[in-house]
């Protein structure tokens, strides 16, 4: 296993849930918090304790996203009229690397940031390589002909791992996913709990 690999599912144990439910987290064996003395039993967290973790999960569940991006995410949604908690999940499920992921393009989120990056789809009709890129209504990812038999794709679309959600429109013979409106919070196939709230409330304190 790669230090990256290792690194990535150290967020289960951390937070004590199987953050993307994969059967391959260590968290499923393993259920103490990582480090030498993680199986110590913890303290009570504090508010701000609850709600760091709250952010450091919702964060990390998208993958590499960087301090900076998720800030610049939930300041979006501030900006913006109606549920801050709402509209910031929303945002995040608008990023074009996670609707790769939620279209099952891809095993893993992180598979997914990598996939776009190299060049492997297509929005509208239009190379699209940038990771963070905001979708609207109505846009349509493909995957490019030539990268539709490559082993992740093949093992992705076979899974029954995740569930597709209805907030997407997916092709699996066309290999599309047309983005069909922003999800509320129920919508989103969230394998562990996810609680905006307490990270409006993490930004906002």
């Amino acid at each position: 296993m790669t230090k990256r690999l290792k690194a990535k599912y150290k967020l289960d144990r951390r937070v004590g849930e199987n953050v993307w439910g994969r059967a391959k987290s260590p968290f499923n064996s393993r259920q103490t918090r990582p480090g030498q003395h993680g199986a110590r039993r913890a303290g009570k967290p504090s508010d701000f304790g609850i709600q760091l973790m709250a952010k450091q999960k919702l964060k990390g569940h998208y993958g590499e996203m960087t301090e900076k991006q998720f800030r610049r995410t939930y300041e979006e949604a501030a900006r913006r009229k109606g549920n801050t908690a709402e509209l910031l999940v929303g945002l995040l499920e608008s990023r074009l690397d996670a609707l790769v992921y939620r279209a099952k393009f891809v095993p893993t989120i992180f598979a997914a940031r990598q996939f776009v990056n190299h060049g492997h789809v297509t929005v509208n009709g239009r190379k699209a390589n940038v990771a963070s890129m905001s979708l609207k209504p109505g846009d349509v990812v493909q995957v490019k002909e030539k990268s539709r038999n490559m082993a992740l794709v093949i093992e992705a679309m076979g899974s029954g791992e995740r569930d597709l959600p209805d907030y997407l429109e997916v092709d699996a013979k066309a290999m599309t996913a047309t983005y069909v409106r922003m999800p509320s919070l129920d919508e989103i196939p969230y394998a562990a709990r996810m609680e905006p709230n307490l990270v409006v409330e993490y930004y906002s304190s």
